[in-house]
């Protein structure tokens, strides 16, 4: 991740959890904080401590509770809580050990925590992999929406141990296969024919296709983060299928969908939406699709009334000026950043849910 004195690395292989000297851990006379949750943790809490023996004078570690419903301010201040009864300073690192929402959260208590401190991502799920833990976005969820209230702050190293996703449940490593599917459509065609061409493979967790797609989705995302760090405009095309997206996700209540799932209806919509406005072919919309559908991932809108989905993507961090815009495919592997009328809008989520129905 190419961010002048803020560049760090993104190390990808096996046993990363057991070698912190392969991924430059701090090797400092400062305390350390593991930030995981409570089905991560019992599964690799203790692993990832006893590494750290000897690289800091003191491991702490704090367990949160498990799911997107939790990705709050009550949850942010345990880790506060955890951070002061333990008498960290400016100088502790923090461990985020676990899926999107531990890093979120783990991230966003760095940036703030004494003004802002070290943290280190170690994602365990596929999802948190290629997307979430890298770039340096941190938050949590407002009823209202979701992402709403965080920070930017990159991390010192990501560390993804492919060892961690043969312990991930079928489900949520489908829900990751959504973002890692995403890249090829906004960025690399190329590599959407790749994923139809290894799809069985990935769903197998044969470790070179799970390798390759892991290092091609990072490769993606850190090019477009490194050109545009804090979403001035470019890193908005990461956000394919998320602005539907976001609005599934809290229309039904957070944790009811994975984000990998509403985002898979969402770009099932956002492709739609492209094709209506004369963007993109109708057989590329297809093919994604397609292999959605063939990843077991939801193709189809929920049905919560249309209203309710124009009112919550109003809330979209990319509106601007009254108006929602979206990320959009302009062809095979490119995105931009659109606005489309309301009433346009409308009619592509009436048809998705109707297929639903």
């Amino acid at each position: 991740m190419d961010l002048g004195e803020r560049s760090y690395d993104v190390v990808i292989g096996c046993g990363l959890l057991d070698e912190p000297s392969a991924w430059r851990s701090p090797a400092s006379d400062a305390s350390a904080m593991i930030v995981s949750n409570s089905t991560v943790a019992p599964l690799y809490l203790e692993r990832l401590a006893r590494s750290l023996q000897g690289r800091h004078y003191r491991v702490h570690s704090v367990e949160l509770p498990d799911g997107e419903q939790h990705k709050d301010w009550s949850t942010l201040n345990k880790v506060f809580d955890a951070l002061l009864d333990a008498r960290c300073e400016r100088a502790t690192t923090l461990y985020a050990l676990g899926g999107g929402v531990v890093g979120d959260v783990a991230g966003f208590a760095a940036a703030c925590f004494m003004r802002g401190v070290p943290y280190i991502q170690l994602p365990t799920t596929l999802l948190a992999q290629v997307d979430s833990s890298v770039g340096g976005k941190t938050a949590i969820n407002h009823a209202l929406g979701k992402n709403m209230i965080g920070a930017f702050h990159q991390p010192r190293v990501v560390v993804c141990d492919l060892d961690t996703l043969s312990t991930l449940p079928d489900r949520e490593l489908r829900a990751g296969l959504a973002e890692v599917i995403k890249y090829g459509p906004i960025a690399d065609w190329a590599f959407f024919e790749w994923t139809e061409r290894h799809l069985d493979d990935l769903l197998a967790r044969e470790r070179p296709a799970l390798l390759h797609a892991v290092g091609r989705s990072c490769e993606i995302k850190a090019d477009i983060v490194a050109r545009d760090e804090r979403e001035g405009g470019l890193r908005a095309v990461l956000n394919f299928g998320h602005t539907f997206g976001h609005a599934i996700e809290a229309g039904l209540g957070f944790g009811t969908w994975l984000h990998g799932e509403a985002v898979a209806a969402g770009m099932v919509m956002a492709a739609a939406l492209s094709v209506r406005l004369g963007m993109l072919d109708s057989e590329a919309a297809a093919r994604l699709t397609s292999l959605l559908a063939r990843c077991g991932l939801p193709v189809q809108a929920p049905a919560l009334a249309i209203e309710r989905y124009i009112e919550l993507m109003r809330l979209d961090k990319k509106r601007r000026d009254g108006e929602t815009r979206f990320t959009l495919l302009e062809g095979r592997g490119r995105a931009v950043i659109h606005p489309a009328d309301d009433a346009l809008v409308r009619e592509v989520v009436a048809q998705t849910i109707r297929r639903s129905t």
